[in-house]
């Protein structure tokens, strides 16, 4: 599983890096522009996003490595498909469902809704670009530990085994 804390730590830098902006050009917090915004805050922001599509592509090679199962998502394309304008939209809502799926038959139970990634994932996208870079970069590692939580739970139990 990817570790998750290192998406956290970049929230931090976020955070200390908007910190830093803002003690420099104290002028950012008055002129609200939408462009492109200062290094300090950029880099750390940029290289988290960079870190959240590695996890991605690291959920559907675990899953695509489960003998006896065929995920339907590569992980080429659980990663590529984030690229395509306006597909994405929808595309942040599918695969976490192939996700929940291979979850729910695991564990016998409807536990994982994909739709509550899918949600997180665009309030994130939507609060970084908007609002707070560094609460973005939070909230999309905090949705993504909802499927990490999920799919250990469901990885743990032995395929074929009764739920208990």
């Amino acid at each position: 599983m990817p570790k998750l804390w290192v998406g956290y730590v970049f929230a931090l830098a976020t955070f200390v890096g908007e910190i830093i902006a803002v003690s420099r050009h104290p002028e950012i917090v008055k002129n609200v522009e939408f462009g492109v915004p200062p290094l300090e805050i950029f880099l750390p922001a940029f290289v988290a996003r960079v870190y959240w599509f590695v996890c991605i592509y690291r959920y559907h090679k675990i899953l695509a490595a489960i003998p006896i199962y065929v995920h339907p998502i590569s992980p080429a394309k659980a990663v590529g498909y984030h690229f395509i304008p306006f597909y994405n939209l929808f595309w942040i809502f599918r695969w976490p469902e192939a996700i929940a799926e291979f979850v729910n038959a695991r564990l016998r139970a409807p536990a994982m809704r994909s739709w509550v990634l899918g949600v997180g994932v665009l309030a994130a996208f939507l609060c970084q670009t908007f609002l707070d870079a560094a609460f973005g970069v939070a909230l999309l590692f905090l949705s993504t530990t909802y499927v990490s939580g999920f799919l250990t739970r469901a990885l743990a139990v032995p395929a074929g085994a009764p739920q208990t």
